[in-house]
């Protein structure tokens, strides 16, 4: 497995990242008689295998390089894609939130360029199963590539289809919806998810977020949360401490939900329409993308 973050020294085979003046940086992975050109010189393959990881090392012209482990951030904000991808503050929130762990059934629809599916697959380690769902066959064949290039495709199970058609799988523990239109398909996210299942989803507008609480209400799903996260570093300077000039600010309106199973007793229904859990007048229910019948 190229990306094996448990080793002390690099070995051929394993995934690297040389981090360079100004913090610019590569990702490789390590070859024996490999190169790696850069503006600031060569480094070759051979003197980098055998190092602790952490090391400084020099290019032929000697610019000075740190031989380091790619953090997950790293390899998601790097990869090769077709889509936008998401970042790596969304990611980690919706890991957390879904409680996605090792040994863990995760479906997800639209696999796009596959960095969600790398973060699935590593959290649920080599006992999970991560099962992606995209209908573009040139999506999901970079998708591929991008798990195979770390070893995590052999946790990860590719099905070209659409989301309208539902899902096979059932009970699964989290399902995170990755669509332009998730409202169109919570019927076949509640029936691939086992009850009291964790769902989320990621969309750019309000309107999106609007259509998307009617359809969970609708189709009895719970302990709904909305929430955007912003993002700013600080420049590490310890006499001069203050934030950098730019911010990762919105990237999506993160929307998380859980599946119940609401009592048949009308009077327990009606407690949970009075505090917003279930249920929809028709109006709203019939309310399009704008908020408009």
């Amino acid at each position: 497995m190229p990306w094996n973050l448990t080793s002390t020294h690099a070995r051929a085979g394993d995934l690297a990242q040389l981090v360079g003046l100004r913090h610019k940086h590569f990702i490789i992975t390590l070859v024996c008689g490999g190169d790696l050109h850069t503006h600031r010189g060569i480094l070759k393959h051979d003197d980098l295998i055998g190092l602790p990881w952490g090391s400084q090392v020099f290019s032929h012209q000697g610019s000075p390089f740190f031989l380091l482990q790619p953090s997950l951030a790293d390899v998601l904000t790097n990869l090769p894609r077709n889509t936008q991808i998401m970042y790596p503050k969304d990611i980690g929130f919706i890991l957390s939130t879904m409680s996605v762990g090792p040994g863990q059934r995760v479906l997800e629809a639209g696999t796009g360029s596959g960095s969600m599916t790398v973060a699935l697959a590593f959290a649920v380690g080599p006992e999970g199963r991560v099962i992606s769902y995209e209908r573009r066959p040139e999506f999901q064949t970079l998708a591929h590539k991008n798990l195979s290039r770390l070893g995590l495709e052999g946790r990860v199970d590719f099905k070209l289809g659409d989301a309208a058609d539902g899902f096979t799988e059932t009970d699964v523990d989290a399902f995170f919806l990755d669509v332009a239109n998730p409202w169109d398909y919570v019927t076949q996210v509640r029936a691939a998810l086992k009850p009291g299942g964790f769902f989320a989803n990621l969309v750019p507008t309000f309107n999106q977020v609007e259509t998307l609480l009617h359809a969970l209400r609708r189709e009895n799903f719970a302990f709904v949360e909305v929430c955007e996260l912003l993002l700013r570093y600080y420049k590490p300077e310890p006499s001069r401490l203050r934030p950098t000039d730019r911010m990762v600010a919105h990237t999506g309106f993160l929307t998380f939900a859980r599946r119940i199973e609401p009592s048949n007793d009308e009077r327990a229904r009606d407690l949970l329409k009075e505090a917003g859990m279930i249920g929809l007048d028709d109006r709203a229910a019939e309310s399009g993308p704008e908020g408009e019948a």
